[in-house]
């Protein structure tokens, strides 16, 4: 059987079971999440997005 979950679902869900269960703060997400865009915009972007995917297919088990 195969889900399909949107990444955002998942962070979603991830970012709730955090601040709910370990007691993160609002304001440490936001600080992430935003962190993360400015990241998005620099040189070190398709080194991210490469690791990301490779991640990806390794966990998924396919290899090129």
């Amino acid at each position: 059987m195969t889900v399909n979950l949107p990444l955002v679902v998942v962070l979603g869900l991830l970012t709730w079971a955090l601040m709910k269960f370990l007691g993160v703060r609002p304001w440490i997400v936001l600080v992430v999440a935003l962190f993360g865009f400015y990241l998005a915009d620099t040189f070190i972007a398709p080194a991210i997005d490469s690791g990301t995917r490779s991640g990806v297919d390794i966990v998924n088990d396919q290899h090129n």
